[in-house]
């Protein structure tokens, strides 16, 4: 499912203009950008928890020469289910 197929099922689901639902998809994304900026979590119990995550600098090969490279280490977004998402999904 994509962007547009999730604003679409939301539309139906709760009988709301696309543009309306569309803004909130939105408003929702740069909450959660917002959040993960400032290395704060963001948790939906039941659902989930994003995260910000520290990756350490790692070696690699470039997969053309072979040759031996160092991937730099940053920051990721992590997303880790909640208790009621597993157990929806394994049914």
């Amino acid at each position: 499912m994509n962007k547009a197929q999730l604003i679409d099922e939301i539309a139906k689901k709760t009988k709301q203009a696309k543009a309306q639902v569309r803004a909130v998809v939105d408003a929702f994304i740069g909450a959660v950008e917002s959040v993960l900026k400032k290395g704060d979590r963001l948790s939906l119990p039941g659902f989930g928890t994003w995260y910000v995550a520290s990756r350490k600098a790692r070696k690699g090969r470039n997969p053309k020469t072979g040759q031996t490279i160092t991937i730099p280490g940053g920051k990721v977004p992590k997303f880790k289910a909640g208790n009621k998402l597993k157990a929806a999904v394994k049914k």
